[in-house]
């Protein structure tokens, strides 16, 4: 990565690149972002705690909606707790191998008690609340990625926790208004990962106006993506993968914990 140029790596991605300013064309952080890959392969060195604990402090700094600072996080160190998450998501068998596991949390129900300290209403019990505390964690949780592999280690969040809210929530004693966004297995590489296609970026970077993607663009991306390798089309797998109902339970969960999703 270090004798390619942004450029390069952005057409890797893409397909083509924006026409990158010669100024930023080495950056070593951007070129870092462009090259990223998520991590399912792990070496047995362990990761000390210090480390991890290090790296959400790094997390936590990054932005949250009107400082409310509804995202916490969750670091696993107990084995027997680790083992039962793990055995949770054992679908994903790369998970058993990850030194360490850490759960990202929305939580709202600290500004409901910040409001009873104060003796204030809270009239924003509404969607909304359950939307900023979720991006808040999603937010904290790229951050996160971003300072791991900065340190050289590397990183794959787990959305399939969200598969098991009410056994997460129990094993975690988690309260009501706080619950899992993603989980995030971490450790040192064992391999570098490859490179993942991503879609046009004149078909996700729009200007003025919203444009919708075109079949045409779409059977182009699969054609880039596939490269010659004897597998289904991205957007047929994805196509297929939301053919099946998925946490249809969730809004349920959801609203069991206290959420009012009006």
């Amino acid at each position: 990565m270090s004798g390619a140029r942004l450029s390069d790596l952005l057409e890797d991605r893409f397909g083509t690149a924006p026409n990158v300013p010669e100024d930023i064309e080495n950056s070593d952080a951007l070129k870092r972002l462009a090259a990223r890959a998520s991590c399912r392969r792990f070496t047995d060195r362990q990761i000390d705690l210090k480390r991890l604990q290090t790296l959400c402090a790094t997390a936590l700094c990054s932005p949250s909606k009107s400082d409310l600072q509804q995202r916490d996080i969750l670091i696993v160190t107990n084995q027997d707790l680790l083992n039962a998450l793990k055995t949770l998501l054992a679908a994903q068998t790369w998970v058993a191998d990850a030194p360490a596991m850490l759960v990202f949390l929305a939580n709202n129900r600290r500004q409901r008690q910040v409001q009873d300290v104060h003796a204030q209403p809270f009239p924003n019990d509404h969607l909304d609340a359950f939307f900023n505390a979720s991006v808040d964690a999603g937010i904290a949780l790229a951050t996160f990625m971003t300072a791991a592999e900065a340190i050289g280690m590397g990183c794959c969040p787990i959305s399939t926790i969200r598969n098991h809210l009410p056994e997460v929530r129990d094993l975690l004693m988690l309260p009501d208004h706080v619950f899992p966004v993603a989980g995030m297995a971490v450790g040192y590489p064992a391999e570098r990962g490859g490179i993942s296609a991503r879609l046009p970026l004149g078909s996700t970077v729009h200007h003025d106006h919203f444009r919708d993607i075109t079949r045409e663009e779409i059977t182009a991306y699969d054609t880039r993506r596939l490269n010659g390798a004897d597998a289904p089309r991205w957007s047929e797998a994805k196509a297929r993968m939301y053919a099946a109902p998925q946490r249809t339970d969730f809004g349920t969960f959801i609203r069991n914990i206290g959420f009012n999703l009006d």
